[in-house]
């Protein structure tokens, strides 16, 4: 069968051969044993549901086999044989465009080069999954093909509930993940849900379909460090950052740390991942051995070099012994997946990672105890370097959450609400009054062509438009305009595309607007293909999250839910291709709720009148929360907004004088 016969074909009747389990992918931990056994015969029913009656003998013994193997049933066989990549838009089998790119984005996500754990269906973090088996994957194709503009495909965790009769205007697809009444939002219900097959953590972009790579948290992950190191007025160059992680997210962090041009130290467990990351050009240096690593970082110092080293091992030997060898750490932070603490996220000193994937499954209460034994750890020799001077963040993966239920010495001597921590979140201290607050977030794009030319094309476009912007800016925004002129020229040489051809860059409502008008009026000249435009859901608007995306926010307000739920309805109605909203993603199960969209750009004046409508709301509704919730830098951008659109009429915030409180 032909690739398009194959995406028609959805779930094949006749039942495709077994896969044998390829060794050389990179596969998603074994998951803990946590059903019981009546709950393991629902399981069971509940992926035999896909399937006619005639297979249910034959697939029963194997799905059994696959959810006492790896605490999930996955369905491998059912995995196509078809390359995993987002072909061009033209390739797909679809009536509608705006389904042929929801297609495109969804294959993008499992692509090999893209996917954390592809034949698991998990794009990244761990457990980020797109769907929770092949069956999901094979019908949500199907039905992406047969509907017309007139239809909503509606999303369930993964499960496509079905097509549904709607409008043009109304999105194409509406996707929910993990959302979950709040009393069964706590990590081991969604170990019993995903195994159960009723729920999946979709992460923030990956059950979204909007993840390219990890181009997306390298801009982000640049940006932060070029205005940590300004935080602390110093020159990225020759100066020292340490982190950890080379996973699907954490990776990017050695390439931005190259762009910004300091000497970036990452650590990792996994010499598969990490070995990927070299033969990428994401890390320069792979080293194994601490004393090289500490002589090899002491010359990079000397020589004020710009280079990347991955340490293949624990974070937290690499710690201790820049202590013990008195090497200073500028810049410190954490990527390790510690939403997903006790399945793979993080992984304890002390102990290898073959021993660690082990024990999470046979005895994952000692599991459990060792990685909090090692957050202590963790977190002591990150005391003993910031009281040398060195300038450590949270940087939003849970990390001093965790640490301070493991009882690690992270909680503020004289805490106050909302600054509970020692350390602050990047987006306390970095990315919230410095980009959010003013507006400035992940605007994202990708060229349904798939041709490269187009997006060279769509980089020159973006980057006029920003310069214009710049030079009527005010002064309170010149530094992020600056940043991202200079991130989008440099984008190209960067080589920063795996997977679909996408770009991103940090932008407000009036450049993101006016980027998108500018690619539709190309469009409309057919001098470049469809753009699809999408947005990390770590932005302004998309997610409320107390620990890191609302970090900032100090009204009181940073634990409600409201801005996420309102934006994803907002999006809804102003014209967004699809939309999603997320229990989960970055800091955990429970911990937040976000939000994310995607538009498809044809060049008509359709698309013209939604981008507007869209992406005007997108950001303001977020700017205006932030902005109640005194937060100056906000109350500025927003009141710039009213000034621009008449229609825009937003609540402000009165201040109290403190003499009044101080006195009662």
């Amino acid at each position: 069968m032909t690739f398009q016969e194959q995406i028609l074909d959805g779930i094949p009747t006749l039942l495709p051969s077994v896969k044998p389990y390829d060794a050389s992918i990179n596969h998603a931990p074994k998951r803990k044993d946590i059903l019981s056994v009546e709950e393991k015969k629902l399981a069971l029913r509940n992926a035999l549901r896909y399937f006619d009656k005639k297979h249910h003998a034959k697939l029963i013994t194997e799905f059994k086999n696959e959810l006492d193997t790896y605490g999930r049933i996955y369905m491998y066989r059912f995995r196509p044989d078809y390359q995993m990549y987002a072909r061009p838009i033209d390739a797909y089998p679809a009536k509608s465009k705006q389904a042929a790119a929801i297609m495109l984005m969804i294959q993008n996500n499992l692509d090999y080069a893209v996917a954390q754990h592809p034949h698991e269906l998990i794009t990244y973090g761990g457990n980020g999954a797109v769907f929770q088996n092949w069956a999901q994957y094979r019908l949500t194709m199907k039905y992406l093909a047969e509907m017309y503009d007139e239809q909503t495909l509606v999303m369930y965790s993964g499960h496509p509930m079905g097509l549904f009769p709607s409008h043009k205007e109304a999105p194409r697809v509406v996707v929910t993940n993990g959302m979950m009444v709040p009393n069964y939002s706590k990590p081991d219900d969604l170990e019993k849900f995903n195994a159960m097959g009723v729920s999946q953590y979709g992460q923030m972009t990956a059950g979204s379909y909007m993840y390219i790579g990890p181009q997306g948290i390298v801009h982000g992950t640049t940006i932060t460090i070029l205005n940590a190191f300004r935080k602390i007025s110093k020159p990225p160059k020759g100066n020292l950052f340490v982190t950890s992680g080379l996973g699907g997210m954490s990776g990017a962090q050695p390439k931005a740390g190259n762009i910004a041009g300091c000497i970036t130290v990452c650590a990792e467990v996994n010499p598969k991942i990490t070995q990927v990351r070299l033969d990428q050009g994401w890390i320069d240096e792979k080293i194994t051995d601490l004393d090289a690593l500490v002589t090899r970082v002491n010359k990079a110092k000397a020589e004020r070099e710009t280079v990347s080293i991955a340490y293949l091992g624990n974070i937290v030997d690499v710690w201790e012994k820049f202590d013990e060898a008195n090497v200073y750490i500028d810049l410190g932070s954490d990527q390790t997946s510690l939403h997903n603490p006790w399945a793979g996220g993080y992984y304890p000193v002390g102990l290898s990672f073959e021993a660690s994937n082990s024990l999470m499954t046979t005895n994952p209460e000692v599991f459990k105890e060792k990685v909090q034994a090692s957050l202590r750890q963790h977190a002591a020799a990150i005391n003993k370097h910031t009281k040398k001077g060195t300038y450590f963040f949270d940087y939003g993966n849970a990390f001093l959450l965790e640490a301070s239920r493991a009882g690690a010495d992270v909680l503020s001597e004289d805490p106050s609400l909302g600054r509970e921590f020692k350390y602050p979140s990047y987006v306390q201290d970095i990315m919230g009054p410095m980009c959010f607050d003013y507006g400035f977030g992940p605007f994202r794009w990708v060229c349904a062509s798939g041709k490269p030319k187009d997006l060279a094309k769509t980089d020159t476009i973006a980057c006029r438009v920003l310069e214009d912007i710049k030079k009527h800016a005010p002064q309170e925004i010149q530094q992020q305009m600056a940043d991202n002129i200079q991130w989008i020229k440099g984008a190209q040489e960067n080589k920063l595309v795996v997977g679909s051809q996408a770009r991103i860059l940090y932008a407000d409502a009036e450049g993101r607007m006016k980027i998108a008008q500018a690619f539709n009026d190309a469009i409309a000249k057919n001098e470049i293909g469809y753009v699809i435009l999408g947005r990390d859901h770590h932005d302004v608007s998309g997610t409320d999250s107390p620990y890191r995306e609302t970090s900032n926010i100090y009204d009181g307000s940073r634990f409600t839910a409201d801005m996420a739920i309102h934006n994803v309805i907002g999006d809804s109605f102003r014209g967004a291709t699809w939309v999603s909203i997320h229990n989960g993603g970055g800091v955990g199960w429970g911990e937040v709720i976000n939000g994310g969209f995607g538009m498809v750009l044809d060049g008509t004046k359709a698309a013209e009148k939604r981008l507007k409508s869209m992406l005007f709301w997108d950001v303001n509704n977020g700017i205006s929360r932030r902005s109640w919730a005194r937060n100056e830098e906000a109350i500025f951008a927003i009141k710039r907004a009213m000034e621009a659109e008449p229609n825009l009429k937003v609540t402000l915030p009165n201040t109290v004088d403190d003499s009044l409180l101080n006195s009662l």
